[in-house]
């Protein structure tokens, strides 16, 4: 099937394709102005998610046996949107200057929404369907992203608490090593998050600067250390203003945050370069980790942290998508002793092929070098 996710490419395919709708998924597009356009043509064949139609045109796509889905109405959110977030999109309406003007903003709203019906266990159907709708058009927007225009990016994915200050030495840490890995060519994941996932795309927003430009960035965060601090967005929209992304650096370092609504009271980092933000938990988690086939890099962190070591631990174990790969653990005395999630996971390992890319290191530059060979290697391509 073909996807057209805007008018442009609606309009380009019209042109090139004389009429043909067959197969045709045109999603979330606003087709009143395209009536005439699309009158004259058969739409049997066609499909039309969460599209507007005009009264005439929605009685011929019917008619002629066309695939509606239909809106739903009364929605923050977009269900069948085309394309991932953007932090612009998200935060639209932020004044820096009034850090309490977050609650207008889109992200704020939609989480309002989700605790207001129901939270994680909606009562409503249509709301759990509108719900499943997104989720599945932001994978959809997801997979068109990864592969890159058929050069498919190289996705490492730095995992750590959500609660590390940005005046913690570890804060510093991963945005350099994130740094350092997307200006080898690695396009920097993360779970979208404050802590350590501010800091991964931090790292990816810097490839393109001087290295004292990170030295800058940590002195004007360091004023709201923490995600709960009124001025922690504040300070970052400031970053953004002070040491802003090139248009060709955004090409060349993009970074992906993948947050949830689940946790919306952790805004997600003003940094990445795209956000695939889902409403659902399991899913946002279970594909942040299948996607990060050239490794995974943990930096200390609770709960959370742990569920997703063992997580990439089981699809690594018995190869569920397709490829074993890196988990470098960045801590030594952090998970040999005080979380020791080390020792068991390389007994767990021991007869298994992802053995061998198991790591563990205090330095950055191990870190990174782990990575370049599991690269080199061509595993995760093949």
């Amino acid at each position: 099937m073909i996807e057209l996710e805007t008018l442009d490419e609606l309009d380009e395919h019209l042109r090139r394709n004389a009429g043909e709708l067959i197969g045709v998924v045109m999603q979330g597009l606003d087709l009143t102005g395209h009536t005439a356009a699309l009158a004259g043509r058969p739409l049997a064949g066609a499909v039309f998610l969460g599209c507007d139609l005009a009264g005439p045109l929605a009685e011929k796509a019917f008619a002629e046996g066309a695939l509606v889905f239909p809106t739903i109405p009364e929605l923050p959110f977009a269900p069948y949107r085309g394309a991932l977030y953007t932090v612009e999109e998200l935060y639209d309406g932020f004044d820096r200057t009034q850090p309490d003007s977050y609650a207008q903003c889109l992200d704020a709203q939609v989480y309002a929404h989700f605790m207001a019906t129901g939270g994680p266990a909606p009562p409503s159907i249509l709301e759990t369907l509108a719900r499943r709708l997104h989720d599945h058009a932001i994978t959809d927007a997801l997979d068109g992203l990864l592969a890159g225009n058929g050069k498919p990016h190289k996705v490492v994915a730095i995992m750590g608490g959500h609660s590390t200050l940005r005046s913690d030495p570890s804060y510093a840490k991963v945005a350099a090593m994130a740094r350092e890995l997307a200006r080898q060519g690695f396009m920097m994941a993360s779970g979208g998050g404050p802590g350590a996932m501010e800091a991964t795309h931090l790292g990816a927003w810097l490839a393109g600067q001087d290295d004292d430009a990170l030295d800058l960035a940590l002195t004007i965060l360091s004023g709201a250390p923490s995600y709960r601090d009124r001025e922690w967005l504040a300070r970052a929209f400031e970053v953004r203003a002070e040491l802003p992304l090139s248009d060709a650096d955004r090409q060349r370092f993009p970074s992906l945050g993948i947050p949830t609504w689940l946790y919306g009271h952790e805004p997600p980092n003003a940094f990445a370069t795209h956000v695939a933000k889902y409403f659902a938990n399991s899913v946002r988690e279970d594909g942040l980790l299948a996607i990060a086939k050239h490794g995974i890099v943990y930096s200390p962190g609770s709960a959370g942290t742990i569920q997703e070591v063992f997580q990439d631990a089981c699809q690594n174990h018995y190869l569920t998508v397709g490829v074993a790969s890196p988990m470098v653990f960045f801590g030594v005395e952090y998970w040999q002793e005080t979380k020791p999630v080390y020792p068991l996971l390389r007994s767990l390992a021991a007869e298994q092929d992802y053995g061998e890319w198991l790591s563990i290191t205090d330095s950055p530059d191990e870190v990174v070098k782990a990575l370049a060979a599991f690269e080199a290697t061509g595993k995760a391509d093949g």
